[in-house]
């Protein structure tokens, strides 16, 4: 059974105004820290606060896209998610129950949700037919 996984997309860019997509379409993304100047206003002047991080690239989006990714195990997964914070100088000791949350958080989203995040809240935005 092929993971279902939070991965950068463009969908549904523009929705609100302060949308951005810097990432690479498809690419694996998790949930960033937010900064002070973000901390209690998710459109705050930063973006951190309503963005996906990319785990490749290190750029930002305001959308996520829910995708099947075949062949792709837990291992890789947390490998995914280790390397992307060793590459950012963060502690990768977390990665494996990062990637337990992000699992969590979209095992009961059907494969094509666009979700936006809003602080700590993640949300459906748009559901794509696949």
């Amino acid at each position: 059974m092929a993971l279902k996984l939070l991965t950068a997309t463009n969908s549904s860019q523009g929705f609100r105004g302060n949308d951005f997509d810097w990432c690479v379409e498809g690419e694996l993304v998790h949930i960033g820290t937010v900064c002070a100047r973000d901390r209690d206003d998710p459109d705050g002047g930063c973006g951190c606060g309503r963005s996906f991080a990319g785990l490749n690239s290190h750029r930002a989006t305001t959308t996520a896209m829910v995708r099947e990714i075949p062949g792709f195990t837990d291992a890789d997964y947390v490998l995914a998610i280790r390397s992307s914070l060793e590459q950012q100088g963060c502690d990768p000791s977390f990665a494996e129950h990062e990637a337990a949350l992000l699992r969590c958080l979209v095992r009961d989203w059907p494969v094509g949700v666009v979700v936006e995040r809003r602080l700590d809240e993640i949300v459906v935005r748009q559901v794509v037919q696949p």
